[in-house]
């Protein structure tokens, strides 16, 4: 019989952990290593662990498409998500079911005794314990935020990829590149790959590979990329890969992301082998909404989950290669622990309208509150303030003209409202 004072199901489990340990962020591997030890659920899977202040999603989309191509069994743990909490959990490809994630939700509950988890130390052992039942071949983990103390980094990682290094979860992680990067470089493990695909990567990460014995390769000295309007090249240590076609993702910071996924395969050819069609296959074939996702139809619709200064700045370049627009519409909401003026001066100059919308949650900023920062950073912000970004995005498409561009950042949050809404008028 089913405990009633337990959840019955995945939205109840999802509310339960929610509010069950007393902070939203609590940093540390004993607590959520001891769980793991008493669940017990091993698994002969390669591991690979993709850190990083941006690229993160986009490069374990890349290499979940590719193994997939390749013929592999791949489970992939991802976060946050936009709509759907089994975003954050599939395999092969597709969205674990609610009852699995539910079932997975109980057992962790049932083995982790006194031991209090945050909501994303719960689901990783939930997404560990569906893996482990599924016989997998390669397991994509994505570090939720840092990598030395990230729950996920008590699975010891085959390959480790650090996709950038930039200033955000200060608060956490330290204010400086170099405190920054010696968090991230802590998923490194002695003996085994890292790639690291920032081409200039702080000092602190580079004596920490050196200092664990991590086998290093940086982008830019060890592998890195060319190409023309057509195709584009790969090359690495004693290899090359040409005729490759330009990934499936929008945006011209890919190619980092795609060298680091191809140089991170190359390292694991011995026990991973996977053939050039599947990676020309992978590539074109990868999706992951939110990341410069341009919907069709007019005005046109750009959707990204940029939040800090360095995600920002890529979308403006990204922006700037569209073409021409008459008009720019921004449908902004923001979190007020995030570098709001420095991630809007990034793109000020790409935008003719600001529309701020609140957040919700105790971190989400109003969007009086946001735009009385877009006023002190010079934003010329107009009247309108809208209760949520999905009323933000319905007022720009009234007011937008064909010809014009509107363009959804600043948060995970943002663009799921938004999604979420045109999905509802569909």
């Amino acid at each position: 019989m089913p405990d009633p004072a337990l959840p019955a199901d995945l939205a109840g489990w999802l509310a339960c952990i929610e509010t069950r340990h007393g902070q939203r962020i609590d940093l540390g591997l004993e607590r959520v290593g001891a769980v793991r030890d008493a669940l017990g659920a091993p698994s002969d899977a390669l591991i690979i662990t993709v850190a990083g202040t941006n690229g993160k999603g986009s490069t374990c989309a890349m290499l979940e498409s590719i193994l997939l191509a390749a013929g592999y069994r791949v489970g992939l743990y991802t976060s946050p998500h936009l709509l759907r909490y089994n975003e954050r959990v599939r395999i092969d490809g597709r969205e674990v079911d609610d009852a699995t994630l539910a079932d997975a939700f109980a057992r962790v509950e049932a083995a982790r005794g006194e031991n209090a988890l945050t909501y994303f130390e719960h689901g990783t052992l939930a997404a560990w314990l569906c893996f482990a039942q599924a016989s997998l071949e390669v397991i994509i983990l994505e570090v939720g935020l840092g990598g030395r103390l990230d729950a996920t980094n008590i699975f010891d990682a085959d390959c480790a990829i650090v996709t950038s290094i930039a200033l955000d979860h200060m608060d956490y992680l330290g204010d400086t590149r170099e405190a920054i990067g010696r968090e991230k470089a802590g998923i490194f493990r002695a003996g085994k790959p890292a790639i690291c695909a920032d081409p200039l990567p702080p000092e602190s990460l580079l004596d920490a590979a050196q200092a664990v014995g991590a086998q290093l390769q940086v982008s830019g000295r060890d592998f890195g990329f060319s190409g023309d309007q057509t195709q584009w090249r790969f090359w690495g240590a004693g290899v090359k890969r040409g005729g490759l076609a330009y990934p499936a993702l929008r945006g011209a910071n890919q190619l980092l992301n795609a060298s680091a996924v191809i140089a991170a395969i190359e390292t694991l050819r011995d026990r991973l082998p996977v053939p050039m069609q599947a990676i020309r296959q992978g590539l074109m074939l990868v999706e992951l909404p939110g990341r410069f996702q341009t919907l069709p139809g007019q005005p046109a619709v750009v959707l990204d989950v940029a939040h800090n200064p360095q995600a920002v700045g890529v979308l403006a370049e990204n922006l700037s290669n569209m073409g021409y627009y008459p008009e720019t519409w921004a449908v902004v909401g923001m979190l007020a622990d995030k570098a709001v003026e420095a991630s809007l001066a990034r793109i000020a100059g790409r935008v003719d309208h600001w529309l701020p919308a609140s957040l919700p949650g105790p971190r989400g900023l109003s969007a009086d509150a946001l735009a009385e920062r877009m006023v002190s950073s010079g934003r010329a912000v107009g009247d309108a303030r809208f209760t949520s970004p999905a009323d933000a995005y319905r007022a720009a498409r009234a007011q937008a003209q064909d010809g014009d561009r509107i363009v959804v950042f600043g948060s995970f949050l943002t663009v799921a409202d938004v999604l979420a809404a045109i999905q509802a008028e569909r």
